[in-house]
């Protein structure tokens, strides 16, 4: 536990420090005293010169700082780094590898225990100790050093990554230092505009750095929103004052003297007149405090860091309850945030939205499903993005290879420039394909339907050339309100849908909610979302909810005979025979009614490994089916979608993706049901050449990918597509299969669509 608290500090020290270097510093000097050694010191990996800079140390000669370089290959530091490991040596002059550097001033040092410092698997650097007397360090302070080392490497890849902080570039941000940063590829196209970052209310960390434009209103406004926060403090234990123990009552007797004192308002005063805006000095003074407070020994004392911080939130909700206002979004918007949502898409105005950024999320968010849906390149999960600091700066953000290009130079300015002047005449060529089927050149034809979840998205789904709905979202009538929508509301919502895409047919999904889908009015609270109470789960369990959805949809059927009713989640037969149970016992009502209508075909989503080998059972219960790729690959592969950090495992083209597609096409073949697919990798034309040989009879996907897909459709044979097929088959590298329908693309002519340009 000492360790622990000893470890808690040290972080909290790293984490304050206000530069790289200074936190290498605070690094050697805090591991020496912990371990009682002669000598800490850090070397960082110079990938471009193929070699080791030694770039602080506490023991050591501090002349030797960021002037000492150890090529690669040699000495005790390239082997720690070779081997990925640690070295832990009594006597480090006797290992053959050892080789002195007078400079440092080492001679007389013996004791070595060497760790490599690693992040996301690439090496940053080594951080060695060292003692003068023969000696090796036990296995508590080498597992010590391993997990410093550990924290270390965030850091030091954050720095490596964005080159904003001190000690890695001398050039901060805005003094022309080209940078980029990986993200993962979330919309395909490149954009280039200027920065709004948006960010959650209350989140001390999410508060952007900002110049007062006034430094005396900013001021004001702090001192109203301190008052504010004092009076509902106050005013919060009067109300509890009976029932709170006289301990708890005096704790709120010390937040109205923070917050009356002159020393917490007079820090963030200061900060203001200094010339940041009001939210800003809050959220710097705050983290301060918080910081010193958690880098305490006392235990209690460390429990107040929360008390603080939630002060900290109060003040700053009531800050930006004043100071609420719309961003002024640039002609060419590139909106960033930690977490960019569905809605602060909605607030930008039509056609200035150039780009997207977020630090968190995946290519299988939803804010990347509809920046996939209206074209808008979008880079997700670039964890070293320094959101704060972006505010007015102008960004390129590519969203074919997810990267995000800070202050880039003019000749990199000019390259996508060019780039993005390419895919609108792309567009423009595509556009021709409208009113030609998706039939490739032996003569086999697919039917294309889109993805859809808005009546605004109509218009342009049928100009794209699309031949009916492959899923229609019921839930977003849902989400849009503060309740749920009556019957009546969802027969108009529904009948306005079929009647614009008569005679093509509308598939309408039943109420999709739960996992990262919620309703503000039906919270439903899951440990574990994904794997809980979802999708026809919760319908079934509220069979009132049920029946009143189809109950409208076979209204507004009426006469148009358009409709087919899917099924989402299903994990077992019993699921479908109870939905169509109740979907008869709708369709009897209706009828009674006097509606004249008929019964829609009924099929499920197959987004549960359960459902690929129970597919020939229930196959038997329903009209046909449609695999939903985005939940099947994150079941199959056990990869949250929506997690960045292991987005790159979550992969369509993944060998045992392949075969579940191939099971459920088999199976669909032989009950003579159709089959299709309406999961993002629909859209993608990279796997179009699969699902064509897989024999996949419809593909559904956002209206923007329409034409791109049926593009490759028309560019190939189906015999050419069942030899590529068979050739990935035989490969069990998810990449490598990747690479390999990219090079059939490229011989085609179809490299445009990979990639425009390049």
């Amino acid at each position: 536990m000492a360790l622990l608290q000893t470890l808690r500090r040290i972080v909290q020290e790293v984490n304050a420090a206000i530069s790289l270097q200074q936190a290498l510093d605070i690094m050697v000097t805090e591991a020496r005293n912990v371990f009682a050694t002669d000598a800490c010191s850090i070397y960082l990996s110079d990938k471009q010169n193929n070699q080791f800079t030694l770039m602080a140390t506490d023991g050591l000669s501090q002349a030797a700082v960021g002037k000492l370089h150890i090529s690669q290959g040699e000495g005790i530091v390239s082997v720690v780094a070779s081997r990925g490991e640690p070295i832990n040596l009594d006597n480090v002059t006797l290992h053959p590898n050892y080789v002195s550097a007078p400079c440092l001033g080492e001679d007389n040092f013996l004791a070595y225990l060497g760790v490599p410092i690693i992040h996301n698997r690439v090496l940053l650097g080594v951080f060695a100790m060292q003692q003068r007397k023969p000696r090796r360090y036990d296995e508590s302070e080498e597992a010590f050093l391993v997990t410093l080392c550990a924290q270390l490497g965030v850091l030091i890849a954050h720095a490596e990554a964005t080159g904003l902080i001190n000690g890695l570039s001398d050039v901060p941000l805005g003094k022309e230092k080209e940078s980029i940063l990986q993200g993962i590829p979330g919309a395909p196209g490149v954009g280039l505009g200027q920065v709004v970052v948006i960010y959650p209310p209350a989140d001390l960390d999410a508060v952007p750095e900002r110049e007062a434009d006034d430094i005396a209103l900013e001021i004001d406004l702090f001192a109203t929103a301190l008052k504010i926060t004092r009076d509902e403090i106050c005013h919060l234990q009067q109300r509890l004052a009976a029932t709170l123990p006289l301990e708890e009552y005096s704790l709120f007797d010390t937040y109205v003297k923070i917050l009356d004192g002159d020393h917490f308002g007079a820090e963030v005063v200061r900060e203001i007149r200094s010339g940041t805006w009001a939210q800003g000095a809050l959220s710097k003074i705050i983290r301060q405090h918080v910081r010193q407070f958690e880098a305490m020994d006392d235990e209690y004392l460390r429990e107040r860091a929360t008390d603080i911080e939630d002060l900290g939130r109060r003040v700053l909700a009531h800050l930006q309850t004043a100071q609420r206002q719309t961003p002024d979004y640039p002609e060419q918007t590139i909106l960033v945030g930690n977490e960019v949502t569905p809605a602060a898409l909605a607030e930008v105005p039509e056609q200035r939205l150039a780009g997207i950024v977020s630090r968190q999320g995946s290519r299988n968010s939803h804010v990347a499903i509809l920046a996939r849906a209206i074209g808008v390149p979008t880079v997700m999960g670039v964890d070293n993005l320094p959101v704060s600091q972006l505010e007015g700066h102008e960004l390129i953000v590519d969203g074919y290879y997810g990267h995000v290009y800070l202050a880039a130079s003019q000749t990199m300015r000019n390259e996508f420039l060019q780039l993005a002047q390419e895919e609108r005449e792309l567009h423009d060529d595509l556009q021709q394909l409208a009113s030609l089927p998706a039939e490739t050149q032996d003569g086999h034809r697919l039917t294309l339907y889109v993805n859809t979840g808005l009546l605004a998205d109509a218009g342009r789904s049928l100009s794209v050339g699309a031949e009916g709905v492959g899923l229609y979202r019921t839930e977003v009538p849902f989400m849009i309100r503060d309740r749920f929508p009556s019957e009546e509301e969802q027969r108009v919502i529904y009948r306005q849908l079929l009647s614009v895409f008569v005679p093509y047919p509308v598939t309408m999904r039943t109420l999709d909610v739960g996992g990262d889908k919620s309703l503000p009015y039906f919270p439903v609270h899951d440990p574990n979302p994904f794997l809980g109470w979802r999708g026809i789960r919760i319908t079934l369990d509220h069979p009132e909810l049920f029946l009143v959805q189809v109950r409208a949809m076979l209204q507004a059927s009426e006469g148009l005979h358009n409709l087919q009713i899917m099924l989402p989640m299903v994990s077992v037969v019993s699921e479908v025979i109870e939905a169509k149970s109740l979907i008869e016992q709708a369709f009897a009502e209706v009828v009674e009614e006097g509606y004249q209508i008929k019964m829609p075909p009924i099929g499920i989503m197959v987004e549960v490994p359960s459902a690929v080998y129970q597919a020939a059972a229930i196959l038997k219960l329903v009209d046909f089916m449609s695999v939903g790729t985005n939940d099947l690959i994150q079941y199959l592969l056990a990869v949250d979608r929506n997690n960045a950090r292991i987005a790159n495992l979550y992969n369509s083209m993944h060998p045992a993706v392949l075969m579940a597609l191939k099971m459920v096409i088999n199976e669909a073949k032989q009950a003579g049901k159709p089959v299709g697919i309406c999961g993002e990798m629909a859209s993608d034309p990279v796997a179009t050449i699969l699902l064509l040989a897989l024999g996949f009879d419809s593909l559904s996907m956002n209206a923007i990918s329409l034409p791109r897909v049926k593009w490759v459709i028309r560019k190939f044979t189906k015999a050419q597509a069942e030899h590529l097929l068979t050739e990935v088959q035989a490969m069990d590298n998810p990449k490598t299969i990747r690479k390999h329908l990219q090079a059939a693309l490229e011989n085609a002519g179809l490299g445009g669509l990979i990639r425009a340009g390049k």
